[in-house]
């Protein structure tokens, strides 16, 4: 008698794959989906390519200009070419010139303040708050540019009769400077020095009075009796004009740290001096906000094309039906057996087995320790191979090394030992972990206790974990309430915390946060990190179990931490427990004993 089939095992198990099937693979195509778009989101809003350009160009607008009246043109077309909104306006926000229309910027954070004497040096790279084009009233007149030209040729002339490449390149204030390249740094200095002209030193007529003017505000800045004497050169430099009739230069320096011992007034004056003369020559200090055309954000968002989508609905698809076909098989080849037992019942042979007599009960008696059995073989396999696993990957590099140092392919210098070394030190943990477990399982694993201050432990372990911490881009947080005290083994405290510190940091996302905290005798470690799913959970303290199956050190150590810790809590006598959830974290939990009062 066949059972119909709507009650078939072959039909239940089909359905329930089928919907298991559909809810992962909608599942991993949104997940899919949703991280793409963060990722994406995450690198563009990292990403200042396109509004370091559009800042680059505006500063050198600014720097060129008394105003905005202008600037339309220039927001204008590079909005088009960028596919982005363009937004200047004064420091209250009032609209000075934008590309387009759209929501109101009030809340939006600005891309960057365009100020040509106050630059953003995260987004120059240079070093210099004040931009090089911004000339003010050391610009030349025509004639001075002529004869500037003039001196740069014959400078040039010069260097090119000593056998060496020169030419000339404009620098913003109009300024030429000849480019003197050559076989080695030595001639070119020689030549160079051989063959100078007045171009560095030369001030044209206006900028000598604005330097006049500079120096001037400077010394009163500086509150000198006479601030005539003070003198601000072209490059920058100043000193105190003697006066016992020495050379200026000689006693520039002395003179100066008399009046300012560290010289930071006097450069602070400096600054503030040069940017209040050259403000009326350039263009007000503007904000500047590149968003998204249509959402007013200052990021776009990242959406499926159709072709994405086709493509993710093709896979899903194709998952799906794989997932209905190996069903079907896996589910025949289950029937199969069941089948053959109802035809002995039917003939009344003793292999029959049934769900309601001695036999069915023998069955399943067998049945699970067959499945016992099976589970201890499975693990004593993945045992052998996972510390074959372990000790493969350093043997082999110690071993190719070696072979290579041999074959003297390979210089056998401190490179190579440190290299040799950092391979040993794996074997040696790999050796001790299963040592500490060994010990565990045989029960003479000692503990020595002591009367232990807990915060000095923690504070020990996160101090030696907050290197990684920070490389890994993981805040590590301490919180003890009061000063508790437990009898443990200082060393194995150490190593039981620190195991669980380490994990936490290495399941943590960059911007997470670990927290390692103690009240009485308990301990607990809390991370934001990925989390473990409830499947998982009773899997944590197996040896070499990782929740990546890839077995990467990337994404684990030897995968025998977990195992000491829940070893060497069970030798103090205390208890681990773990709590996560998915995308919520994981908390370790450790009680130990309390000390007896004596």
């Amino acid at each position: 008698m066949r059972v119909p089939v709507r009650h078939s095992l072959v039909t239940r198990l089909l359905v329930t794959s089928v919907l298991i099937a559909i809810a992962a693979t909608t599942a991993t195509a949104w997940l899919a989906t949703t991280t793409a778009t963060r990722a994406i989101n995450q690198e563009r809003g990292r990403s200042l390519t396109d509004d370091k350009g559009v800042y680059d160009m505006l500063v050198e607008y600014a720097a060129t200009h008394e105003d905005w009246s202008a600037a339309a043109s220039l927001i204008h077309e590079r909005a088009a070419a960028l596919d982005r909104r363009i937004t200047l306006t004064t420091p209250d926000r009032r609209l000075i010139a934008e590309s387009g229309g759209g929501p109101a910027l009030d809340a939006a954070r600005p891309s960057a303040t365009v100020d040509p004497l106050d630059l953003d040096l995260t987004l120059t790279g240079g070093t210099d708050r004040i931009d090089p084009r911004v000339v003010g009233p050391y610009g030349f007149t025509t004639a001075e540019r002529k004869e500037l030209r003039v001196v740069a040729r014959e400078q040039r002339d010069c260097v090119l009769k000593q056998g060496l490449d020169a030419r000339i390149e404009q620098e913003p204030g109009g300024r030429p400077r000849v480019v003197v390249s050559g076989p080695d740094q030595q001639a070119v200095d020689r030549v160079s020095l051989g063959c100078q002209s007045k171009l560095t030193g030369y001030v044209s007529a206006s900028g000598r009075r604005a330097l006049a003017e500079l120096s001037l505000a400077v010394g009163t800045c500086l509150k000198l009796d006479d601030p005539e004497q003070l003198h601000v050169t072209a490059a920058g430099t100043m000193f105190v004009a003697p006066t016992d009739g020495r050379e200026p230069v000689a006693v520039a320096e002395e003179a100066l740290l008399t009046i300012d011992s560290e010289g930071k007034a006097a450069r602070n004056c400096l600054d503030r001096e040069r940017r209040a003369q050259l403000q009326p020559y350039v263009a007000p200090p503007a904000l500047l906000f590149v968003t998204d055309p249509r959402t007013g954000a200052d990021r776009t968002t990242f959406t499926l094309s159709r072709d994405n989508i086709v493509r993710i609905v093709t896979v899903t698809g194709a998952v799906l039906l794989a997932t209905i076909l190996i069903t079907v098989l896996v589910g025949r080849r289950l029937v199969r057996p069941l089948r053959a037992l109802t035809d002995a019942a039917d003939r009344q042979t003793p292999v029959a087995v049934t769900a309601r007599d001695e036999i069915g009960h023998l069955a399943r008696a067998l049945r699970d320790s067959a499945q016992r059995r099976d589970r201890a073989e499975a693990q004593r396999r993945a045992m052998v191979s996972d510390v074959a696993h372990e000790l493969r990957t350093p043997l082999t590099n110690i071993r190719s090394w070696l072979e290579a140092a041999q074959d003297d392919l390979a210089p056998t210098d401190a490179q190579l030992l440190n290299l040799l070394h950092e391979e040993a030190m794996l074997l040696q943990h790999v050796i001790d972990d299963l040592g500490d477990l060994a010990a565990a399982d045989a029960g003479t694993l000692r503990v020595h206790r002591e009367h232990l201050r807990v915060r000095e432990t923690l504070a020990h372990v996160v101090d030696s974990h907050r290197g990684t911490a920070q490389s890994s881009g993981v805040t590590l947080v301490i919180d003890v309430v009061g000063e508790p005290v437990v009898d443990a083994d200082p060393v194995r405290l150490r190593q039981i915390v620190g195991n669980l510190v380490s994990n936490a940091i290495r399941h943590t996302p960059a911007g997470g946060t670990v927290t390692v905290s103690a009240h009485g005798a308990t301990v607990t470690v809390a991370d934001t990190g990925v989390g473990i799913s409830e499947e998982n959970l009773p899997k944590v303290f197996d040896r070499f179990w990782r929740a990546d199956e890839s077995r990467s050190r990337s994404t684990g150590g030897s995968g025998l931490g977990l195992s000491i810790v829940r070893k060497l809590v069970e030798a103090h006598g205390g208890t681990v427990t773990v709590a996560s959830a998915p995308g919520a974290g994981t908390v370790f939990t450790v009680a130990l004993r309390v000390p007896e009062k004596d």
